[in-house]
């Protein structure tokens, strides 16, 4: 059974508050995703493997710790999970991006599939699937489907809050994958938000209603 990490580290929980706040700006909600995003993939790679490499330094020839480029791929799920990109990649500029498409329909509270693209020989990279709100858990689950079937076996769901409904609804279609989130709340109300949660974290990014 894939397990839940839940980050408590100060810096994470104080930038998640300020997002929270109902007053704060569109641009300062996009600050904070960033930063919030680079302190979590410190975490989330914690496990990555550096291999053994040949660096010549000022002195002499060494061997070191590296680790391999197009070694990991981020995989955002439009549209909010763009806000989580620019974070990750400061972090690990050698890092190739991949984009899911979903949308959500205001009826049946569902994802639908839009479009995917990921890089070539995605399968042997390390994958990290990045969605700020893991809600019902469709569009995370849609996004793993896509992955795995395009051989794909190295996967992580990255988000920065998730109600508990959405984290069991992915463990029972993915038991493999690991969960990252800096928060679980409390449930989700009848429009499929996370409560207390953010609202709708895509607006709040790109300034839409």
């Amino acid at each position: 059974m894939s397990e839940v990490h839940v980050f408590d580290h100060p810096l994470i929980s104080d930038k998640l508050t300020r997002m929270r706040r109902k007053s704060t700006s569109t641009q300062e909600f996009r600050t904070l995703l960033k930063e919030i995003s680079l302190l979590m993939g410190y975490e989330v790679t914690r496990d990555f493997v550096a291999v053994p490499t040949a660096v010549e330094t000022p002195i002499c020839m060494g061997t070191f710790p590296m680790l391999k480029d197009s070694f990991v791929t981020i995989v955002p799920i439009l549209r909010a999970g763009l806000g989580m990109v620019d974070g990750l990649l400061e972090l690990m500029p050698f890092a190739r991006v991949g984009h899911i498409g979903m949308s959500r329909d205001e009826t049946t509270k569902q994802p639908i599939a839009a479009d995917c693209k990921l890089p070539v020989h995605v399968e042997s990279s390390s994958s990290i699937v990045v969605d700020p709100m893991l809600a019902t858990g469709g569009s995370a689950i849609d996004a793993i489907n896509s992955l795995k079937s395009r051989g794909c076996t190295n996967i992580r769901l990255m988000n920065l809050i998730a109600a508990p409904e959405g984290v069991t609804a992915v463990h029972e279609r993915h038991p493999d994958v690991d969960i990252y989130v800096a928060a679980v709340d409390e449930k989700l109300n009848e429009q499929a938000y996370v409560v207390p949660g953010l609202v709708d974290a895509g607006d709040r990014i790109f300034g839409t209603d």
